[in-house]
């Protein structure tokens, strides 16, 4: 996620198209109409080498941005022995229609030009004259050594083979590289897979996504025009201006003053600096980033500085916000050891509690900075100035990439457990920010929920695409533990029925021992072992291993034996394989959902007839409704499941009674503009097909009531959606349903945190027929660093004997 970015410049309203990672790229075999290897030079850095380091680029020849998120770049030896490994760089961001992206290799010690910023970094040191490059679907390395079974591997998007390489498309491998001579692929991007009639021998031409070439940046001498040695006209407050976007946008500034407040030397490498003279507008920033690309910042907190360089305003992806930064910087050092200018207090009486104006869902990047009024306004006055923070409240654990969420705001939408509700689309949390480190050499600390950062945090305020505005901290808190517990339920009483639904984040039987050891504990300990369990996110049994195979019985084999190893009982299972490909999730993984269920205490009705694509239907009888087929899938066929999970249909028998049970994983919020992106109000476009997707379940259970307005039917899973939102709405229509989330105390309605908000995707919902149930989340990862899922369980203990009205 941070490892390195994609540089560009994309012009406010011109959205890029993205194409999905999850579409399958066509195997190198047959020719690519998108993504391609466009130029490979080994040479960099050798004798004789004018540019000091190798590299790969790549192409699009399509007509929409191509995501390269996921994807990676890698090398194998011309003349591979045995031992001879490929070598991966890992790719993020996408490359434009018709643009390039440069992953930049290793450097040599020869060589005088730098390559321009490039969008990822590797440390393959190729060679100048034989080798072999693939363009990858995925970051697993290949374990191909022949052109045959290269050509067989499908998560090859394109390769090139050059000098005598074995790995090669078509005729033979493109000759003529050198200390001096790449190999590049024709202006027009055609790709024949045959390497030596596609690509030619000649001078490196090296260009990045935002269209620079070579020519280099970094430090100059105090001679150089470009490094003067007394301040020129333009100021930090100047570059930054009244809105979101520079003034100078583009345009080449010399000699901005400015003390170096904070250094980062990986992912996005650079500096900030901040004028120690401010202006007395509060909308007109004092700090910016200069982007110094795959160069290591030669400069010091407490550096006074003259920075010369290129304004530009670099958008992380289509719909965040930007970041003014100065690029490709040329740097004077004045002095050094100078005191820092004063952060600025963050806290609740200084944070305003509107979040975002709103441009009727338009571009806010035009609109005059209001920091006294909005939130976000006041952060994007701040971006890249020091800030400080104290005692602050943990309200989203620390992650793998070593964030952590905590609020400035303690009083604002508190839970039970210290989190921070998300309840409303009208109503943010403005107190979130999230923190992370510019000390390397410090650990991280390991924070859960409730904990404290106790004292002060003190940093730049930076903005990124994951969750926007963050703390870049140069001084960090130290963590009070709250000994935060998760939690058991009670054990479901003879009489009662008890459901569970699990989101167990794409299990297949290809996972460590230790993570089916801990979702196997999360059933039998926390959920006192429930009689049904209804799981999403199964994978096939070679998870994302994509060769046909759709079946699951190992993976919930090795599921169902280590949660009788952790004391629960010995579950059955029951489930519709999808057809390969069909049912979106990661490529390859075939996800769906599954029935558990505990045979000594519930019996399951098997009814055949049910397939991938039959759907299922209520037949009504004397003895009142069952279903057609069980399990069943609803509506397979229907465009609402498009490349989406489809719900699985179980019929129950409890102590002689029919319960039937629906199991949903309704389709993610991807390509849902961000909250405090430049668009707003923010539009979420996936919404559509949830609600679609309801409406299909709505309409069966409705089919269900129908026959037997007294049928019990309890509907659960990872709806991906919120108790406040249109999918709930529709699923919910005409009192079909009843959501329990909403019976629970509203600071207790969650499970499952993103971005610092306590927020609920998971739930459980039953049918009028099921009149006394009891309800609990059970809070054992969604708010913990270490955690088997991200999201947390749920139960609902039904008495299926009671006459009376419902209760929690």
């Amino acid at each position: 996620m941070h490892i390195s970015r994609p540089r560009s410049v994309l012009l406010a309203g011109a959205v890029a198209v993205t194409l999905s990672a999850t579409a399958l790229p066509a195997a190198f075999a047959a020719p690519s109409a998108t993504a391609v290897i466009s130029e490979v030079y080994g040479g960099g850095g050798n004798s004789g080498a004018t540019l000091t380091r190798d590299f790969i680029e790549l192409a699009n020849a399509g007509s929409s941005a191509y995501d390269l998120s996921g994807f990676s770049v890698q090398y194998l030896p011309g003349s591979p022995s045995a031992g001879s490994l490929w070598q991966v760089s890992a790719l993020t961001g996408s490359v434009a229609p018709g643009g390039r992206y440069l992953v930049a290799q290793a450097a040599g010690t020869g060589g005088t030009v730098a390559l321009p910023t490039p969008d990822a970094t590797g440390t393959v040191a190729m060679s100048a004259t034989s080798g072999t490059v693939a363009l990858v679907s995925g970051t697993t390395p290949l374990t191909c050594k022949t052109a045959a079974d290269c050509a067989a591997d499908t998560r090859i998007v394109d390769l090139v083979g050059y000098g005598s390489a074995v790995v090669r498309e078509g005729s033979g491998p493109v000759t003529g590289t050198s200390a001096t001579a790449s190999v590049a692929r024709a202006a027009s991007l055609a790709d024949t897979d045959d390497n030596a009639a596609d690509l030619s021998a000649g001078a490196p031409t090296p260009f990045n996504t935002a269209g620079e070439t070579s020519g280099g940046s970094g430090p100059g001498d105090p001679g150089d025009p470009g490094n003067p040695t007394e301040p020129g006209t333009v100021r930090v407050h100047d570059i930054q201006g009244t809105t979101r976007v520079s003034p100078l946008n583009g345009q080449s500034v010399t000699g901005v003053p400015g003390i170096v407040t904070g250094v980062r030397t990986s992912g996005s490498r650079g500096f900030w600096i901040q004028d120690a003279t401010p202006d007395a507008d509060p909308r007109t920033g004092e700090g910016v980033f200069v982007y110094t690309g795959s160069a290591a910042p030669a400069v010091a907190v407490g550096d006074s500085v003259l920075v010369s360089g290129k304004v530009d305003e670099y958008y992380p992806s289509t719909t965040t916000q930007s970041v003014t930064e100065i690029t490709a910087p040329k740097v004077t050092v004045l002095s050094s050891g100078n005191a820092l200018p004063a952060p600025v207090v963050l806290d609740a009486a200084s944070v305003p509690a509107a979040y975002v104006p709103s441009a009727d869902g338009g571009s806010i990047d035009a609109l005059a900075l209001d920091p006294k009024t909005y939130a976000l306004d006041l952060y994007e006055s701040l971006e890249g100035t020091r800030v400080e923070i104290a005692d602050t409240r943990v309200t989203g654990a620390t992650t793998a990439y070593h964030e952590v969420w905590v609020t400035i705001k303690p009083k604002e939408n508190p839970t039970r457990r210290g989190g921070t509700l998300y309840s409303s689309y009208s109503d943010q949390n403005t107190g979130r920010i999230k923190v992370m480190s510019l000390d390397t050499a410090r650990p991280f600390p390991v924070a859960n929920v409730g904990d404290v950062l106790t004292g002060t945090t003190t940093g730049v305020l930076d903005y990124d695409s994951f969750g926007g505005y963050n703390l870049q901290a140069t001084e960090l808190g130290t963590l009070t533990d709250h000994h935060l517990r998760r939690e058991v339920t009670r054990k479901q009483k003879g009489k009662e029925l008890a459901v569970a639904t699990y989101n167990v984040e794409n299990l297949d039987a290809l996972d460590e021992q230790s993570k089916f050891d801990t979702l196997a504990a999360g059933v039998a300990v926390n959920l006192s072992s429930p009689d049904i369990v209804s799981l999403e996110e199964i994978q096939d049994d070679n998870g994302a291993v994509n060769d046909g195979t759709v079946g699951s019985d190992a993976t919930l084999k090795r599921f169902t034996d280590a949660i009788v190893a952790a004391g629960g009982p010995r579950y059955a299972w029951r489930y519709i394989a999808p057809e390969n490909g069909k049912d979106g999730g990661e490529p390859g993984g075939n996800i769906r959902n599954v029935f558990l269920f505990n045979p000594e205490r519930v019996d399951f009705v098997d009814r055949p007839g049910g397939d991938a694509t039959t759907a299922v239907t209520a037949v009504r009888t004397k003895k009142g409704v069952t279903l057609s087929a069980s399990p069943g899938r609803i509506a397979p066929t229907s465009d609402a499941w498009d490349d989406s999970r489809k719900p699985l249909v179980g019929e129950f028998r409890f102590h002689g009674k029919p319960v039937f049970v629906i199991g949903n994983h309704f389709a993610s919020k991807g390509g849902d503009q961000p909250l405090h992106g430049r668009y707003q109000e923010p539009t979420r476009s996936s919404e559509t097909k949830r609600v679609k997707q309801a409406t299909e379940v709505n309409t069966f259970v409705k089919s269900l009531l129908a026959a037997d307005k007294s049928a019990r039917v309890i509907t659960l899973g990872d709806l991906n959606d919120f108790a406040f939102s249109p999918t709930m709405t529709a699923l919910t229509g005409g009192k079909a349903l009843k959501p329990l989330i909403t019976t629970l105390p509203r600071n207790e309605q969650y499970s499952y945190v993103y971005e610092g908000n306590s927020q609920t995707l998971d739930h459980i919902l039953v049918s009028p027929g099921v009149r006394r149930f009891d309800y609990d989340v059970v809070h054992i990862n969604a708010e913990f660093a270490d955690q088997a899922s991200d999201h947390d369980p749920q139960i609902v203990r039904v008495d299926v004997n009671a006459p009376d009205h419902g209760h929690h």
